[in-house]
């Protein structure tokens, strides 16, 4: 085996059978004692990938104005929560704490809250904020009560998915076993079952059409929905992805991935030692957050996201008294952050924000990108 979890995978499976994607994801990523979050520090040229807050300030920081915008649409309520899911070494809510001291009330009235699993990352995380009064959660269930702003960047594409596909005999179910040499090797497990919607969509695809399901996004999202509805709020996740049911394609494919210093990798070559991480589904999202009660408006390009909260201008002011190596630097991150050509972030990420019904217009988000249950 390649890796010890690999190992450890493989004795799993010899005792009790294949599993599906999304339990060889959870291992992956999540094994207490070597699963890739728990035993190292992923982020940034030293890690194996590096994301958005990591590239530059910038991103944090309208990040950050767009929470206070809606925190002051809301009524500015106080106290309120604010809070980040999978909030990496710090640096985004780091940045977007820097941005709001220009707002008044605002850290008076915030209550800093950071849903982290992690020990080792949430050693770094009160580093990075040590000028700062935080607390941890380990779930969006342990979140404080009262109005809530919560930011989330790359945070689903993290949580297990499970694939099925059309094949001629009917669904079946993407699986990790063994092969003849005991290697760690997909199949398929016919007769698989899916809720009436997903299998309906599943049943007209074309032949080989995978349909990948992330149930823990989905319940995050029904979560955060019923909350923001209940108790007032708004969240803004972003994230690679794709718009679903309401793509070309109708969101069929197969996103499953693993990235190993900054290359794509086999996803399962070195489990425990690569992320392994999926698209996300941001239709399935939003339709999960109206069905217990909030709005959704998106999913937006990254690229409009930010040109619209002003980075251009958040740039130029950056630029206004730095030397020739930073004003470069600082528009190659801009180009990456917000730009649509290859290696650029500003089409493949996308925007969605749930918000409590009563608002109608979220910054960041043109008139007409509300999020409209068709079925409804």
């Amino acid at each position: 085996m390649t890796t010890p979890l690999a190992a450890e995978i493989a004795r799993e499976i010899a005792l009790t059978g294949p599993l599906t994607v999304a339990d060889y994801m959870e291992r992956c990523l999540f094994h207490p004692s070597l699963g890739y979050y728990t035993t190292r520090e992923p982020f940034g040229a030293a890690g194996d990938f590096t994301t958005a807050p990591e590239i530059s300030q910038m991103f944090g920081e309208l990040l950050g104005l767009w929470a206070a915008d809606s925190w002051m649409r809301l009524g500015a309520p106080s106290p309120f929560i604010l809070a980040e899911l999978g909030p990496g070494r710090g640096t985004m809510m780091a940045d977007a704490l820097r941005a709001t001291r220009i707002v008044p009330g605002f850290h008076s009235a915030m209550r800093v809250v950071l849903v982290e699993a992690s020990p080792r990352l949430r050693e770094r995380q009160a580093q990075t904020l040590a000028a700062y009064d935080v607390r941890w959660a380990g779930s969006i269930d342990e979140l404080p009560a009262g109005p809530l702003i919560l930011l989330a960047n790359e945070f689903i594409d993290a949580l297990p998915i499970r694939q099925f596909l059309r094949t001629p005999e009917g669904i079946a179910e993407r699986m990790v076993g063994l092969d003849d040499t005991g290697a760690l090797a997909f199949g398929l497990r016919p007769g698989a079952r899916l809720d009436g919607r997903a299998e309906a969509r599943l049943r007209v695809a074309p032949l080989g059409a995978v349909l990948e399901l992330c149930q823990a996004g989905l319940s995050v999202a029904e979560k955060l929905g019923a909350r923001l509805a209940t108790s007032g709020g708004a969240a803004l996740f972003v994230d690679y992805g794709h718009a679903g049911e309401r793509e070309p394609g109708g969101g069929f494919g197969d996103t499953l991935q693993a990235l190993r210093a900054h290359a794509f990798d086999d996803v399962l070559a070195h489990p425990g030692e690569a992320d392994v991480t999926a698209h996300v589904d941001f239709a399935a999202l939003a339709l999960a957050a109206i069905a217990t009660g909030a709005r959704a408006f998106g999913p937006v390009p990254q690229g409009a996201l930010l040109d619209r909260l002003g980075i251009a201008a958040r740039a130029e002011r950056l630029k206004r008294h730095a030397d020739e190596a930073t004003r470069a630097a600082i528009d190659a991150a801009h180009a990456r952050l917000a730009g649509t050509g290859d290696g650029q972030m500003g089409t493949l990420f996308k925007a969605l924000a749930l918000v409590h019904p009563a608002l109608d217009e979220m910054a960041g988000f043109a008139p007409g990108e509300e999020f409209r249950n068709a079925a409804a």
